[in-house]
């Protein structure tokens, strides 16, 4: 089985120009491309950070090749109030975190109608990225795409939609060679980008990390959490695991808040660490995420049916969640009808008298 190694949280994706022609590296992801040339888009680490009733989304995009362009797109929960350059070195201290033997300017809003039927949000430039937080239908953002000069994989339809239908929301990165030579920028430099997101509902997209792959690909990744608590988490299926969930040091903390453009990082937080390992055809699901006491993840957040649900950090054997809560159901509904014929009245008695 062919295996694509990637570290991310959310979901940082892109599609290699090697699909349609010419061998794979290993680090190749999923995701969406340019025309021109063997440029690559390389997903690197992501933080997904949520405090307060914001997340902030911290990802970096690595190239290497050789070509003119190459785009991403990435679903949000929410439409972010502004799109930033990243912490120079934030997610390279949160691999060292959680792998200590192996250490060693943001645009406005515009809300412009886009002529394939999208509200183009944010427009911004980030070194020699591009940047667009786009809001529409699947099919919509997927013309977008194809007018801007990307090619589709053929699952990305039904991946647009997949997502669309709970946030239509989407973030579009695209590399511009000739900008990067401009700015000194040479192949394998990573541009961190930071997308700060007010929401209620933090769920995590893993679904994308396929996209474009073919179903036997092993999809490998690392997905960082920072949260105000320690919080619930909800899978679509097996093939994610807890590695670390503790109370961030404050050194981390304090590490990452000395970064540029990183003071928001709170005094206090949750570390969660969690890998991905599972081929791309079973990765259909999203990760749900409850930071509220007492409040469930919602399942509607994983994005299949809540047969699949399966409960972070999971007892080792994938167990399901839904079969516990058939259970429950069925053993009250046994019990309400056992008592039923003692509660109910008996045809044609009356009243009794005292």
């Amino acid at each position: 089985m062919r295996r694509v190694m990637a570290a991310t949280a959310i979901a940082a994706t892109a599609v290699p120009f090697a699909l349609f022609g010419g061998a794979s590296p290993a680090a190749a992801c999923g995701g969406l491309v340019g025309e021109n040339g063997t440029i690559q888009l390389v997903r690197t680490t992501t933080l997904a950070a949520y405090d307060d009733g914001v997340e902030r989304y911290l990802t970096a995009f690595t190239f290497t090749g050789e070509g003119e362009e190459v785009g991403t797109i990435v679903p949000l929960p929410d439409v972010p109030t502004e799109v930033v350059r990243g912490g120079d070195w934030t997610l390279q201290r949160l691999v060292q975190e959680v792998t200590p033997a192996q250490q060693g300017a943001g645009g406005a809003a515009t809300e412009s109608a886009d002529a394939a039927g999208v509200d183009v949000i944010l427009e911004t430039e980030i070194d020699a990225l591009d940047i667009t937080v786009l809001r529409g239908g699947g099919d919509e953002v997927g013309q977008w795409a194809i007018d801007n000069g990307f090619l589709l994989t053929p699952d990305t339809p039904e991946v647009l939609d997949f997502y669309a239908r709970r946030s239509p929301v989407f973030m579009a990165a695209k590399f511009d060679a000739t900008r990067a030579a401009d700015l000194g920028q040479s192949a394998g430099q990573a541009t961190p980008v930071m997308a700060t997101i007010p929401t209620d509902d933090p769920w995590v997209p893993l679904r994308i990390l396929g996209l474009g792959l073919d179903a036997d690909q092993t999809v490998a990744a690392d997905v960082f959490l920072l949260t105000d608590s320690e919080p619930e988490l909800l899978a679509g299926g097996p093939g994610i695991r807890e590695v670390r969930s503790e109370a961030a040091s404050d050194l981390l903390l304090d590490d990452l808040r000395s970064d540029e453009r990183m003071e928001w990082v709170p005094q206090q937080a949750w570390l969660s660490y969690l890998q991905v390992d599972t081929p791309a055809g079973e990765l259909d699901y999203d990760l749900a995420v409850s930071t509220r006491p007492d409040e469930p993840p919602a399942l509607e957040d994983i994005g299949v049916e809540g047969f699949d649900a399966v409960r972070v950090p999971d007892s080792g054997n994938g167990t399901p969640v839904w079969p516990l809560a058939a259970a429950g159901a069925l053993g009250l509904a046994v019990l309400v009808l056992g008592f039923w014929p003692r509660l109910r009245p008996e045809a044609g008695r009356g009243p009794v008298a005292p």
